[in-house]
């Protein structure tokens, strides 16, 4: 068996976003239920087949990305560390979350800069990079040779992943890569499905720890940390 954990942010799975993107994906990572039926005028067939890989990995931003865990490091320390993290880091205001299109993939994103949010990025990839069990020489080669400029190629070699400190953008995926056929219908379902819910603040409240139990399979929402309570 070959599981691995990643650290998100997913907002509280009672919330209106959580419920829409659910249903959106067509899974709810929190509890394993699929959802059926048409979203926004498109079929749920059409719509499964474009978020194939954004429905396998739940809704949530990376914060720390998938990893093994290193030898000698448990899920029970790593439980242990998210708790101890969340007493000492206070909630960040994300504001207004738009849709946007991020290489193709369409996604929920912060608007401008935010430099709490990039400290505290930042700090979750730094403090719990320890855990992360190296990567394969094959998997590295695989994921460098995906276009990656040099310094992106140099933090994946470092941390296991390219989108980090300088390089993170916040995202919350939507889809897989989007044709240019595809991208404006579903772009235009999206901002019908999720309008009502876009025009709320998003509070980054809590680090949710996300679970993959072998290569391949579903990801599951196992755990949430809270932020704040020791601050």
């Amino acid at each position: 068996m070959t599981e691995r954990f990643a650290i998100y942010f997913a907002p509280s799975a009672t919330s209106n976003l959580w419920e829409r993107a659910a249903t959106w994906l067509g899974r709810d990572a929190s509890d394993g239920d699929l959802v059926n039926g048409p979203v926004a005028g498109i079929d749920r067939d059409r719509l499964l087949n474009l978020t194939q890989s954004a429905n396998r990995y739940g809704f949530h931003a990376t914060l720390k990305a998938p990893m093994a865990l290193a030898e000698g490091c448990s899920e029970a320390d790593l439980h242990a560390a998210l708790a101890d993290f969340a007493t000492r880091h206070r909630p960040i205001n994300l504001g207004k979350l738009k849709l946007a299109s991020l290489q193709g993939f369409l996604a929920l994103m912060v608007d401008g800069e935010n430099e709490a949010l990039a400290d505290f990025a930042a700090y979750v990839v730094e403090d719990f990079d320890p855990f992360r069990a190296p990567m394969s020489t094959k998997d590295r080669a695989a994921r460098a040779g995906k276009g990656l400029s040099e310094r992106q190629t140099e933090l994946l070699g470092a941390y296991g992943y390219p989108y980090v400190f300088e390089e993170f953008r916040f995202h919350m995926t939507l889809t897989d890569r989007l044709t240019a056929g595809d991208a404006v219908e579903i772009a235009q379902a999206a901002t019908t499905w999720f309008g009502p819910v876009l025009e709320d603040e998003v509070l980054l409240d809590r680090l949710s720890l996300f679970h993959e139990p072998d290569a391949g399979k579903p990801f599951r929402r196992v755990a949430d940390f809270k932020l704040g309570a020791g601050v």
